[in-house]
């Protein structure tokens, strides 16, 4: 548990999720708010283009946070999961003639599914918008400074959001990974974040001021000792 507290041990390399709550708002906070605010400004609908941890935790917490999108609140959308025409269609179907933005999610850029989802949904804007206009309608979340989509982006001019080296894509909903398409569905993303900062507080410290803790040590010695029965 300390290891993991103090980024040392196995995995040490991509324990960065502990600290994104103080990360966040002392980095990208301002900027994915300013371009949340943009957004719902002008669209109806947010289309997120990712795979896996690159869409799965803004969906969780859309499903929790906000089920029921308010009045005015854009859709969001999610493309890039699969290889289904059905599943596209359906999507291209629900997204009609509404104006839109475009936020792909990808570390490299070039996994298959989301890189066919991306230039589907480019090429809609770019007929929409033209290509100068469209630009400013496609938000790359990518790696800071390497990979496919990160060149492109520098290329085309589109704005880009980090994907943090050490932090994993099941743990990157507190990063604009997850926060861009949050504050878009008109979520409070500042008081999400502070509560995050709280719990950081409250989840790191010693063992006898920790529930967590406390918690998983009988637990985890209550796994312990039945694999030492089972051995036996």
């Amino acid at each position: 548990m300390y290891k993991r507290q103090e980024h040392t041990g196995a995995g040490a390399d991509f324990t960065g999720w502990l600290d994104l709550p103080e990360r966040m708002q002392s980095g990208e906070l301002k900027q994915i708010l300013a371009a949340a605010s943009r957004i719902r400004g002008r669209s109806q609908a947010l289309v997120v283009v990712g795979i896996g941890g690159s869409y799965l935790g803004a969906k969780g917490a859309l499903e929790l946070l906000r089920p029921r999108p308010q009045p005015g609140d854009p859709k969001i959308l999610f493309a890039g999961n699969s290889l289904s025409p059905d599943a596209l269609m359906h999507l291209l179907e629900e997204l009609g003639d509404l104006d839109f933005d475009l936020n792909v999610v990808s570390k490299s850029g070039t996994t298959l599914e989301p890189a066919l989802a991306f230039r589907i949904f480019r090429d809609l804007l770019i007929k929409k918008y033209g290509k100068d206009g469209a630009k400013d309608h496609i938000f790359a979340t990518t790696d800071k400074a390497k990979g496919t989509l990160k060149s492109l982006s520098d290329t085309e001019g589109y704005e880009t959001f980090v994907v943090p080296d050490d932090v994993g894509g099941r743990y990157s909903v507190l990063t604009a990974v997850g926060l861009l398409p949050i504050a878009v569905a008109g979520c409070d993303i500042e008081a999400l974040m502070a509560g995050a900062a709280e719990a950081q507080k409250e989840l790191t410290a010693d063992f006898d001021n920790n529930d967590c803790y406390k918690y998983a040590a009988p637990v985890s010695y209550t796994h312990l000792r039945a694999h030492e029965t089972a051995a036996n």
